[in-house]
């Protein structure tokens, strides 16, 4: 009996050991949005270490806990999973200003360990292929004149990003955004499922998730809100810009974990990313993903994370958002 206990007690050690070293990304959306796009560059980037002095502990597995446009993810791992050292946690600019809005309860930035930036993103207005709207122009003329006929996807709901992009492009145009009629969904898959099933007529998103479905044929995207064109799949597509709407919207996208993960747990990840983002390898992923160049990590991402939640905060209460 001893012996049988013995090796039971040394499975379930060993067990604990794996689940220790098991390397977890979690996706705080529904599969196939930009989030998890997120997640998908870490897990390449970090694959891309093998075989190098330094390896990170195990192949990272994706896991999805959407809810909440992120906060469901947040207070798990902040009230319930605080010291974990190999889970990270995907963000987004939207994060951020979902942060300052208070819609994580009295969460603060401070309260969890931001690890790594690993590209920006830009804002994009989509339609269907076969949508009435050529241009952006024609979209907001629609939206002008019959906004009860149009039905706009969004990840999230009043006051999210998606929201703000689209409700600053028609305000351009002297359109309240009070009067357009949003769907709120949860993540920029379930917003592009959505459109291509015409259950919203149009998708404020990510350049980034559009990447993804603009190459097949069934998505036309009217605008980028970027101050130039984007390199590759969206390569033809104007700025908003250039179709007489001055509204240009950057997306800064990476990973964050546990408030409670140690010094040591937290400098490695930091490590890693920091050799990540220095591979020209990794500058290709990034670009096929349909992100751009932006790396931070540790107290320099940190600082940049609080400095972007107090601006977002400031923006937010000029337009009664924040709770």
């Amino acid at each position: 009996m001893t012996k049988v206990l013995l090796a039971l007690i040394a499975a379930l050690l060993l067990c604990a050991a794996a689940q220790a070293a098991s390397l977890e990304c979690i996706v705080p959306s529904k599969p196939g949005g930009a989030m998890d796009l997120t997640c998908k560059l870490a897990q390449k980037g970090l694959q891309g270490l093998r075989g190098t002095p330094k390896p990170p502990p195990s192949d990272m597995h994706i896991s999805y806990l959407p809810g909440g446009i992120g906060a469901v993810a947040w207070h798990s791992l902040v009230s319930q999973r605080r010291a974990e050292p190999n889970t990270l946690v995907a963000f987004s600019g939207g994060s951020l200003l979902n942060l300052a809005q208070g819609k994580f309860g009295k969460a603060k930035s401070s309260d969890v360990r931001w690890v790594a930036a690993l590209g920006a993103d830009y804002g994009m207005i989509a339609v269907r292929a076969d949508s009435p709207y050529k241009t952006l122009g024609e979209l907001v003329a629609a939206l002008k004149d019959h906004p009860e006929k149009v039905l706009i996807g969004v990840s999230g709901t009043i006051g999210s990003q998606d929201w703000l992009k689209m409700a600053m492009v028609v305000k351009t145009a002297g359109v309240d955004p009070k009067v357009l009629r949003f769907v709120a969904l949860e993540g920029g898959g379930e917003a592009f499922t959505a459109m291509h099933a015409n259950y919203v007529q149009v998708v404020s998103g990510d350049a980034s998730e559009a990447t993804l479905y603009a190459a097949g044929g069934n998505t036309r995207v009217l605008a980028i809100l970027a101050e130039h064109r984007l390199p590759g799949v969206l390569a033809n597509v104007p700025t908003a810009r250039e179709q007489g709407i001055d509204v240009v919207w950057p997306i800064i996208r990476g990973v964050w974990m546990g408030p409670q993960v140690s010094d040591a747990d937290y400098q490695h990840w930091v490590s890693n990313f920091d050799r990540v983002l220095a591979s020209p390898q990794f500058a290709q992923m990034r670009a096929a993903s349909g992100l751009f160049p932006f790396g931070l990590t540790g107290d320099a991402l940190a600082a940049y994370v609080k400095k972007a939640v107090d601006d977002y905060g400031r923006r937010a209460a000029e337009l009664g958002l924040v709770r």
